[in-house]
């Protein structure tokens, strides 16, 4: 039985047809590797479009992350106890432990930054945090009070709240990585007048950016 339905020569697309989708499709995905993909993955913005889109942020964090994910195999490997006969080598390796935990250990960071929030805008500050790292902070608010949302994420975790309010001029204190993640402050000003955010953090955290 013959297929009526086989499509003739002229139906089909010519050599440079395909050579033309093939390349448009080729160009296509550069631009999206070089827009896209590099900045929120590795925190390259060639373009300066990921800086303008908050991607290359994004992409500072999650290299910030895998550094200190490197750095905490390292010391697990390191902090291995040898066999009780060869007690030389267990104060060598003390001392390497020590050494380890020193160089690896996140050094404390200060930063203070001004947020503007235009009426209704909103803005989010995230640091780069290991479980159990510790950071003082204070935000005061100018020109009117603001929402706030304080909270973490990581791959596994899309959300972990630690405090939040409506109508709030100012908070403080000290948040305590809930695990390895981005950890940090959601604001939302819902009034018709523009308000300033002054944000003052110290301590335990690898980098703090500005993703929203």
């Amino acid at each position: 039985m013959y297929n009526s339905n086989i499509p003739s020569h002229s139906d089909l697309p010519s050599t440079k047809q395909l050579l033309v989708s093939t390349l448009a499709a080729g160009v296509f995905a550069a631009m999206v590797l070089v827009t896209a993909i590099l900045p929120a993955e590795y925190g390259i913005d060639p373009t300066g479009i990921g800086q303008t889109l908050g991607l290359t942020q994004m992409g500072e964090i999650k290299a910030s992350l895998a550094d200190e994910a490197r750095h905490a195999k390292e010391k697990e490997i390191a902090s291995k106890p040898l066999p009780s006969s060869q007690p030389s080598q267990q104060v060598q390796a003390a001392e390497t432990t020590s050494k380890t935990d020193a160089a690896n250990a996140t050094p404390l960071k200060q930063d203070q930054r001004q947020i503007t929030l235009a009426p209704g805008a909103a803005a989010e500050v995230k640091m780069a945090m290991r479980k159990g790292a510790k950071v003082r902070f204070t935000w005061t608010t100018e020109g009117g009070p603001v929402n706030f949302d304080t909270h973490g994420d990581n791959h596994l975790t899309e959300y972990h709240g630690y405090n939040k309010g409506r109508s709030v001029s100012s908070d403080g204190g000290e948040l305590v990585a809930a695990f390895d993640g981005n950890h940090g402050w959601y604001w939302r000003n819902r009034s018709d007048q523009t308000v300033t955010v002054n944000l003052t953090t110290e301590g335990e955290y690898k980098v703090i950016a500005r993703v929203l």
